[in-house]
This record gives structure tokens, sequence and C-alpha cells, in this order.
């Protein structure tokens, strides 16, 4: 786990926009999803639900915010 990955997973709880995480952060959207991923396989649980256009945090989201 890296503290970079840790900033990307905050900046998409606060937003719940991929895209607009990535804008803030001034990072790609594919990078940081990349990321996110990479944090939520470490982790061994999803972290956000992604339905089209509504991001969630998961209870293991929750738990890690």
């Amino acid at each position: 786990m890296q503290l970079q990955q840790l900033a990307y997973f905050v900046a998409v709880a606060e937003v719940r926009h991929f895209t607009q995480a990535a804008e803030i952060l001034h990072v790609a959207q594919p990078s940081l999803s990349k990321q996110i991923r990479a944090l939520e396989t470490e982790l061994g649980a999803s972290l956000f639900s992604r339905a089209r256009g509504n991001i969630t945090l998961t209870p293991a989201g929750e738990t890690l915010l």
C-alpha cells in the first residue's frame, strides 16, 4: 500500500467520480483507476461500487476511509 494510492482513494471517495478526482489530482484517469484497482487487489476487497454514473463506497471502502 502506497501513500499515493491512499490519496487517490480519498479523492475518489470525496467527489464520488473517477474523472473529477483525476482532474483534481492532475493525473490521467486511467492511471488513477489502475492505482485504485491495485489497492483493492492488495487489500482483497472492492472499495467502490461502480454503477454507471454512480460511485459509492462499499463497506470495505467505508472502513478504509
